[in-house]
């Protein structure tokens, strides 16, 4: 498989994308780009990635979601590795309202699984794909901004944008 990354200047940094020509399989943040090549080689292999200069429209699409369209990230078509468990939770992910928050024992609730939250955290913490597969919206159960893969301000300022143009 090939694999083809693109970069996204954005209001909380450059963005990295990974694509297979076909879907998104990874999106993460310039300053953690150790993190992405482990993944990708953990999952994939290892393999040098390509430029690309089509990103499926979606390049336009986030840049559309940071000037205030919540809703252009919905058909991004994405597609990556984890375990069962691990896709069971990003696909309930993708279920939480752009300006909405849940907790990690409500996602938990959610899947069939109430005592897992830690569990959930862990799932959460391995979303390869940031924003487009919402794991922002993930917080404590005292309504904290709890651990995030790209920083804390970073999702802060991603939940003040959805809520203000939810």
């Amino acid at each position: 498989m090939d694999l083809f990354l693109d970069r996204l200047e954005s209001p909380i940094g450059t963005i990295l994308l990974i694509t297979d020509g076909e879907a998104l399989r990874a999106l993460d943040f310039i300053d953690f780009e150790p993190r992405m090549h482990r993944f990708l080689d953990l999952r994939y292999g290892p393999q040098p990635l390509r430029k690309n200069p089509e990103t499926l429209g979606i390049k336009r699409r986030l840049e559309q979601y940071f000037g205030g369209d919540l809703t252009s990230l919905n058909d991004i078509s994405i597609r990556t590795e984890g375990t069962a468990f691990q896709q069971q939770v990003w696909a309930e992910l993708l279920k939480i309202p752009a300006g909405a928050t849940i907790t990690y024992g409500e996602l938990a609730k959610r899947i069939g699984r109430p005592t897992a939250s830690r569990a959930v955290g862990l799932a959460n913490g391995s979303n390869p794909i940031a924003i487009v597969v919402p794991c922002h919206r993930l917080i404590g159960s005292t309504g904290a901004l709890t651990g995030y893969g790209g920083g804390i301000e970073r999702k802060r300022w991603l939940l003040h944008h959805e809520a203000a143009h939810a």
